[in-house]
């Protein structure tokens, strides 16, 4: 069977704080003088290793994205936000760069139904030595209507998605100032929508980065309880609304373009 079969270390992931859904918990990620193993810093963002290392062979690593446990991505600044996606590009291509990976995650998980544990905003970078990166994702997942396109930069919505109904995908033709501007901007605004503008009533969202041949691509969506027939059979499914998705959104962020 071609896949991609990990060990995970119940045992330390048994050890993990969890302040989503128990908010009384100390945050780990505020009390900054008890943070160790420090790789880098910018501004109030943090780079460091993940103290729980649950994939078994793996490397694990957090980025804090800054001090304010109790905010997101929609409340940051323009200058916040760009600083942010520039500085987890460069931790992102260090690791791939570093020679010890055969492929690195870059990824954030938001809330109750995004498989995290910590409220206080942060994405997580894993290396992983031994894995097929052929079976990580595929081309037609990142395909789809436009919603916009600016510095060579466009926001899509997925007609193949990876799970089903809605998948945002941003996708840039090269990394020069401007589009990691945009791809800043795009992922802030589809962030927005999801969870302030989106019908249904949004809680949870993840997002993916892709990196392939020296190219990116990042995936956006809402996280709800996963559709039992993808889980049971691995069947995908493509909302009918798409339509009305990308013309509200184009309405509510582009209407001046």
């Amino acid at each position: 069977m071609d896949i991609n079969l990990m060990g995970f270390d119940i045992s330390i992931g048994r050890q993990k704080p969890e302040t989503i859904r128990h908010q009384e918990n100390d945050c780990p990620f505020c009390d900054r003088s008890q943070l160790t193993d420090i790789l880098a810093t910018e501004g109030d963002m943090i780079f460091l290793r993940n103290k729980y290392n649950v994939i078994e062979g793996a490397d694990q690593f957090v980025l804090i994205e800054g001090s304010a446990c109790h905010s997101d991505m929609p409340d940051y600044t323009k200058e916040h936000m760009h600083a942010l996606i520039r500085f987890g590009l460069r931790m992102w291509q260090d690791l791939l760069t570093s020679g010890r990976y055969e492929a690195v995650l870059f990824f954030k998980n938001y809330g109750p139904f995004s498989g995290g544990t910590i409220r206080h905003p942060h994405m997580q970078l894993i290396g992983l030595p031994h894995v097929k990166r052929e079976l990580l994702c595929q081309p037609e997942e990142f395909e789809g209507p436009a919603i916009a396109r600016r510095h060579g930069v466009t926001l899509n919505v997925s007609t193949v998605p990876r799970i089903g109904f809605w998948e945002f995908n941003i996708v840039p033709e090269s990394l020069t100032d401007e589009a990691v501007a945009t791809l800043a901007d795009f992922i802030q605004l589809t962030v927005d929508y999801l969870m302030h503008r989106f019908a249904a009533q949004t809680r949870s969202y993840n997002i993916f980065f892709y990196e392939n041949d020296g190219r990116i691509a990042v995936k956006i969506l809402p996280r709800f309880a996963t559709p039992p027939i993808y889980v049971g059979y691995g069947i995908h499914f493509r909302p009918s609304s798409l339509t009305s998705v990308i013309d509200e959104m184009q309405k509510l962020y582009f209407a001046e373009e």
